[in-house]
């Protein structure tokens, strides 16, 4: 269960109120720090740990790769290298995110081991940052890009198990699966890469899932599955062809002794992955159902069969936390931040939650696209005393109902914004006369 921050005792705040604080310097918070220092946005940038990078820096396993290409992940105004392959690994995308930071020279304005406390707002419409340290610092804005591959979720299991539980976040090299009998739960791309894994150097490798997934590869016909996938394509054209890409490739999951997944392609995270299905087909990956309990060195399944194991890879994903913001504020439900324009609330201004959702894609493509309409959001969120996420609502925009999402219907509607710039505008500063004082709640 996650807790929210209490406030320490702290000494006088620094004032950085012309500011905005980017919480994250990950992939999503290095394009928005270039975004808002291209408009010329005052800006500062913390980050908990010791080195830039996120999830690239501190969270994969040495022999991840992208599932999405090179393509669709590199920022569109800052290629990644041309020796780099389609599916660039781990090393290479940390690498590419350092010379991002160099390139644009961001790295002045981020502060490493710096880790956040407490977010709450203040008389004024401003935000006091409180850091583990005990400092305090008054800012404008706050934006949220602390990334959602670092809140651990595991199964609620039933039993005792005799050997290691550990999170796919805590595997890092096939070290600690050789000679295992291995348990892998999660049909998602980390837990796939594990299972593959275990298949080649563990003595045994099974596959636990809830419910079954669509096994995409990750390139057809010597492309990668997501650079086939164009713009003017409908959802339901993309869904036929990704359905007849994996008829051709792996053909019905029922010959690899796998249900029909019972729920249509992109509806969920898809997972790309060549290598289950081969395992599977080697025999070296035994799949199974879901967990029904443990028992000592045993697990058993809701099918009634039993396998003995050394070891359980919890690949069973993350929360989307804020550990560091009041109750009030936590407006997540489920893996869904309440948000609109996909960061803004409409009762509080000047904080923005970025980064929460998951694409179809590469970030880099739609955060180089977010970026700059971000900042000139940020812009006339300074012109307006009422938050820009009201302006948003009252345009008639919905709440979020899923954390996946198209990049090409985003991309769309970041063009559509564009087209509608001026009638968004317009609404802002009608909505702004009828409420001249707004003022956030402080906490």
């Amino acid at each position: 269960m996650l807790h929210t921050a209490t406030q320490p005792k702290t000494s006088t705040p620094t004032d950085t109120r012309h500011k905005q604080l980017i919480i994250g310097a990950g992939f999503v918070g290095l394009g928005i720090a270039q975004a808002l220092k291209d408009a010329k946005i005052p800006y500062d940038q913390v980050d908990a740990s010791d080195d830039i990078g996120g999830n690239w820096y501190h969270g994969v396993y040495e022999s991840a790769h992208i599932i999405s290409s090179k393509k669709v992940t590199q920022f569109t105004h800052f290629p990644m290298p041309s020796d780099y392959p389609d599916f660039p690994s781990a090393q290479q995308l940390l690498a590419y995110l350092n010379s991002f930071a160099d390139h644009f020279q961001l790295r002045p304005q981020i502060e490493l081991e710096r880790r956040v406390n407490l977010v709450r707002p203040i008389a004024d419409n401003l935000w006091e940052i409180t850091f583990a340290n005990g400092e305090q610092r008054i800012y404008k804005g706050v934006i949220l890009c602390n990334g959602h591959h670092w809140c651990k979720r595991f199964p609620d299991f039933k039993g005792t198990f005799a050997g290691d539980i550990i999170h796919s976040k805590d595997y890092k090299t096939p070290d600690i699966l050789r000679g295992k009998r291995v348990l892998v739960i999660g049909g998602g791309n980390s837990g796939c890469d594990i299972a593959a894994e275990a298949a080649r150097v563990a003595e045994k490798s099974v596959l636990s899932l809830r419910e079954s997934v669509w096994f995409i590869p990750k390139s057809f016909a010597g492309f990668p599955i997501v650079d086939l996938i164009r713009g003017w394509m409908p959802q339901w054209f993309q869904r036929g062809l990704a359905y007849t890409i994996i008829r051709l490739t792996f053909g019905k999951h029922e010959r690899y002794g796998l249900p029909k997944p019972n729920h249509r392609i992109f509806d969920k995270h898809p997972t790309l992955n060549n290598e289950v299905p081969y395992y599977i087909k080697h025999g070296r990956i035994l799949p199974k159902p879901e967990v029904s309990k443990l028992d000592g060195q045993f697990v058993e399944f809701v099918d009634g069969s039993r396998e003995e194991f050394d070891l359980i890879v919890c690949a069973t994903g993350y929360h989307v936390a804020y550990p560091f913001l009041p109750e009030e504020l936590q407006r997540v439900r489920g893996a869904t931040v309440q948000c609109y324009g996909g960061s803004f609330l409409a009762d509080y201004k000047g904080l923005a939650y970025l980064g929460w959702g998951q694409a179809r894609g590469g970030v880099g493509s739609l955060i180089a696209a977010f970026g700059p309409r971000f900042a000139r959001c940020l812009q006339l969120q300074d012109e307006i005393d009422v938050p820009l996420g009201l302006v948003f609502k009252a345009m008639g925009q919905q709440l979020p109902e899923t954390h996946l999402s198209d990049p090409h219907r985003v991309f769309r509607q970041l063009k559509l914004l564009d087209f509608a710039w001026g009638v968004l505008r317009w609404k802002a500063r009608q909505l702004d006369k009828e409420d001249p004082n707004f003022q956030n709640q402080p906490l």
